[in-house]
């Protein structure tokens, strides 16, 4: 079992930046594969960014590659999403999620068991 709160949203203009955090709960953290997903209404939850094994390989969904980071410290028991040259269309609510690795297929929601209650991230024109 695994317990996870992140934080570190807000409301930033176009071209911002900011780095969500994901605490989690448990000794065992570091054995956990990690994801990040976004939200808007209406639509599905979408795959962001992975950290899907312990090997810690990170693998992102094009529309943010070379502006968004996903990193772990797992002395800290967290996850982080280094998040730049933010655009309207970043807006959504962001979660993360945890499994047992694999964690395979990485970008499907479903292969997590364990999610945040997610945090809101408004990028404003």
């Amino acid at each position: 079992q695994v317990q996870l709160v992140e934080s570190g949203g807000g409301l930033v203009q176009a071209g911002g930046t900011l780095r969500l955090s994901c605490a989690a709960s448990g000794r065992t953290f570091s054995r956990y594969g990690m994801g990040w997903f976004r939200q808007v209404p209406g639509k599905e939850r979408e795959f962001v960014a992975a950290i899907p094994f312990t090997t810690g390989s990170t693998y992102y969904t094009d529309s943010v590659k070379g502006r968004f980071t996903a990193s772990r410290d797992n002395a800290k028991n967290t996850v982080y999403l280094q998040m730049n040259s933010l655009k309207p269309e970043d807006t959504a609510v962001y979660y993360c999620a945890a499994d047992v690795p694999p964690v395979y297929p990485y970008g499907n929601p479903h292969s997590y068991s364990y999610w945040g209650q997610g945090t809101q991230v408004t990028v404003s024109s």
